[in-house]
């Protein structure tokens, strides 16, 4: 399991904002502990471009703010609800 509260930032988000760049949540898996590291947990949509997130790729990320996130890689990922764009 994550060391960090980021499942709870991920669950019920519409939309990931990642760099600066708004996608789409296609997919959401939250992590159980049946999770390994190459399952795919969050899947994003923006126009032709398809991001995929592994278990690996979101663990050990660090937050920084309410459901914003700096990954190991240095991505800045923020997670928004609907109810939360403006």
């Amino acid at each position: 399991m994550m060391s960090i509260k980021l499942p709870d930032a991920m669950q019920g988000a519409d939309y990931v904002v990642i760099d600066g760049i708004m996608f789409e949540t296609a997919y959401l898996r939250e992590p159980d502990e049946f999770t390994v590291a190459d399952d795919i947990l969050l899947e994003l949509r923006s126009g032709d471009t398809e991001l995929a997130f592994t278990q690996a790729d979101l663990e050990g990320a660090e937050r920084l703010d309410d459901g914003v996130y700096r990954l190991a890689t240095g991505r800045l990922v923020h997670f928004l609800t609907s109810a939360t764009i403006h």
